[in-house]
């Protein structure tokens, strides 16, 4: 019930959403199907009446602190990412111009790895070029002016950018020289402690990196655009959390994650539109909309750094780890627990080899020794076809996660439903909708009709 008993208010700002889509859904149409009665009820309320999130979840990060300063700051406040605050933009810019993106940890840890294998091969090359040139000019005459390679390095390192001359001074060392990403050394249970350590690490600032952000500049809604937008913005279009600016104080007003959504919902159950919508099963509702053959997994022994891999190349949050040969799921693995590679190096230290299997368990006694009350990993939620979708909101909403695994009486993987997938089933995306919205900000989806 939204009500409390003997109570005619809500008993969250959330609930008083809820029932605000209560009201006008009962005044839409009746010839109007359940979604297009949702479509309308959602477009008629602005994202300035959604509740505001937790004042540790809004934080901003200066755009010259340290990538190391950067993870601190998130692991500390429990969020994915935060936006960066451009310390030269005069006092007096616009939004657009005092934001320059949002960094998060999977950004962080991607561009550490790429900049290193980069960094390596250049001075591997240099190193091996300045072999060669030394062995030719000890061949030539004496008196031959002499051509010195070594200055040639020397002036490479000295013309790179601040955050190149850093990964040049941190990681040129042989130690670091077989440590490819995607290489047995690279999941050894050192080369994140070693990586951690680095100059590249503890002197690149967040604004060395800003080419690398999602967002360019940045995509955020205005307080008078409509909640059906920020929903469309979170499923469709894969945004991980929606940022609402302010137009008068030049600033984000509000950070809507895919968590308050879900919460949202939650809180929803008992009112009208949402049991017409949410009572139903989720066979009944198409779900989940991807086969079990092509559910993007990963293998117990395989690397952990394969998993995020794979969730970056197919634009995924999280993935399923199975036992070896397999459809078993043993555990889940998200975009959230990569800060696990950067704030706890020191727990995979020895490991030969940093499998998914082993990145679990070693999450796990972390968690269970310094976060109590958290949900470790390996307790992989799941549930079964004929569950109701309210069912599936709540288990989601009470373990703060955005995805829930659905499998057979055996444990065998047969789908995953996420918080996309939902919104999916409760509205959809009129034709020509967002018009120019997307201009020159973001790649649209291959099926968009925009």
């Amino acid at each position: 019930m939204v009500m409390e008993e003997g109570c005619q208010t809500p008993r969250s700002p959330e609930a008083k959403v809820g029932m605000q889509v209560e009201d006008l859904w009962d005044i839409q149409e009746p010839q109007l199907s359940p979604t297009e009665k949702l479509n309308a009820c959602f477009e008629n309320i602005p994202v300035s009446d959604f509740p505001p999130a937790p004042s540790n979840q809004v934080i901003e990060i200066k755009s010259d602190a340290t990538l190391a300063e950067a993870v601190k700051l998130l692991s500390q406040h429990k969020i994915l990412g935060a936006p960066v605050v451009d310390v030269d933009a005069p006092e007096d810019a616009s939004w657009i111009d005092r934001y320059i993106g949002i960094v998060e940890f999977a950004g962080i840890v991607v561009w550490i790895l790429h900049q290193t294998v980069i960094f390596l091969f250049f001075m591997l090359f240099l190193s091996r070029c300045s072999k060669q040139f030394h062995t030719l000019q000890s061949e030539k005459m004496e008196g031959t002016a002499a051509f010195d390679f070594d200055s040639l390095i020397t002036g490479a390192e000295n013309i790179l950018s601040p955050a190149l001359a850093a990964a040049v001074n941190g990681v040129s060392s042989p130690r670091f020289r077989s440590m490819h990403p995607e290489s047995p050394t690279a999941t050894c249970g050192n080369f994140f402690e070693t990586l951690t350590s680095s100059d590249l690490y503890k002197n690149t600032t967040v604004r060395d990196i800003s080419g690398s952000f999602r967002w360019a500049p940045f995509l955020a809604l205005q307080k008078s655009n409509s909640f059906l937008t920020m929903l469309l913005l979170l499923s469709k279009y894969k945004m991980k959390s929606v940022p609402v600016v302010d137009l008068g104080e030049y600033k984000i007003a509000n950070i809507i994650t895919q968590s308050a959504v879900i919460h949202m919902l939650e809180e929803c159950a008992g009112l009208h539109w949402f049991e017409s919508w949410g009572s139903k099963k989720l066979f009944e509702l198409g779900l989940p909309l991807m086969k079990p053959n092509n559910v993007i997994q990963v293998a117990e022994d395989e690397p952990v750094l394969q998993a995020f891999k794979l969730m970056r190349q197919n634009g995924v949050g999280g993935i399923p780890v199975v036992e070896s040969g397999g459809r078993r799921a043993i555990g889940n693995i998200s975009i959230r627990d990569i800060q696990f590679l950067l704030i706890a190096p020191e727990i995979y230290r020895d490991y030969r080899s940093i499998t998914a299997k082993n990145f679990l368990t070693s999450v796990r006694k972390y968690q269970g020794e310094h976060e109590k009350n958290s949900l470790f990993l390996s307790d992989m939620v799941t549930c079964r076809r004929n569950n109701s979708l309210k069912e599936v909101i709540m288990k989601l909403d009470s373990k703060k996660i955005h995805r829930i695994y659905v499998v057979d009486d055996m444990g065998n993987l047969e789908g995953v439903i996420t918080l996309r997938d939902i919104i999916s089933k409760l509205v959809h995306e009129p034709r020509g909708y967002f018009g120019d919205f997307f201009d020159g900000v973001l790649p649209l989806p291959a099926n968009s009709r925009v």
